[in-house]
């Protein structure tokens, strides 16, 4: 009986026990855990996102950043976005109506067209109020990821280098291979014409501007190039970007621009 009554105690003692951890110099850690007992680092440090609850709106963080990868892995030293993280947490956004917002935190070099554009599809598609804000840069494939929003910002130091498109490995020195490029290039103008205020001529001419690239054509637009020619909304900072998302939920669904 005493053997039983100890037990008892003891665990009485664990249930009422607060829920503590340190990181072994005495220092307390993040233990504000999501619903799958993911502490906030660990989600940030796993797949670039995070969702916080003590704000004025519940709003989800999500980074892209590095290169975006697609079908192909890349090297473990550089710095990546996988859409295969991306995509499935879209739509987990987008379907959980506990979130009210989305910011996007863009700071990329570009990478794989398709899966950067099917990532940008999905962003242009959300209900869920969204801003992206672009810092440090937001090059090739990055320029449609930050237009896809339904407001972009872009700080005033950022830059934004439009080209054509680039393929690596084996290229066939055929018509057909320029066709390709082509029509991929067309896909890419018009989805970012109807996402931004850019004509597709004026972001053609961007496109293949010559003399301003050391080794490439394009063109490298600041925060305030990229404003004035109608790829971005706004110059700001994380503050305008968190304000006008608070706006876009208080003001209920937004057409998009």
């Amino acid at each position: 009986m005493s053997d039983a009554f100890n037990n008892k105690s003891e665990n009485k003692k664990e249930v009422q026990a607060p829920k503590t951890d340190s990181d072994g110099n005495g220092n307390s850690k993040d233990t504000d855990n999501n619903d799958n007992g993911i502490s906030r680092t660990e989600q940030i440090e796993k797949v670039g996102h995070i969702s916080l609850k003590n704000a004025k709106h519940l709003i989800h963080c999500l980074t892209i950043i590095g290169e975006v990868e697609g079908h192909y892995i890349l090297p473990p030293q550089n710095k990546t976005t996988k859409y295969e993280h991306i995509m499935p947490a879209l739509v987990a956004i987008e379907q959980d109506s506990s979130i009210e917002g989305l910011v996007i935190i863009i700071n990329t070099v570009g990478g794989d067209v398709e899966a950067g554009l099917a990532i940008a599809e999905l962003i242009a598609g959300m209900k869920t109020p969204t801003v992206s804000i672009v810092l440090g840069g937001g090059h090739s494939i990055g320029v449609p990821l930050a237009v896809c929003s339904k407001k972009s910002f872009i700080v005033p130091s950022a830059t934004m280098t439009i080209h054509p498109v680039r393929m690596n490995g084996l290229v066939l020195g055929v018509p057909q291979t320029l066709s390709y490029f082509d029509k991929m290039q067309d896909r890419i103008i018009r989805f970012v014409c109807e996402n931004s205020n850019i004509t597709p001529e004026r972001f053609r001419e961007l496109m293949m501007t010559t003399g301003e690239l050391v080794m490439d054509v394009g063109t490298v637009l600041d925060g305030e190039g990229a404003v004035k020619e109608g790829i971005i909304d706004s110059l700001g900072g994380l503050s305008d970007a968190i304000e006008c998302l608070y706006e876009l939920i208080e003001s209920g669904p937004v057409e998009k621009k």
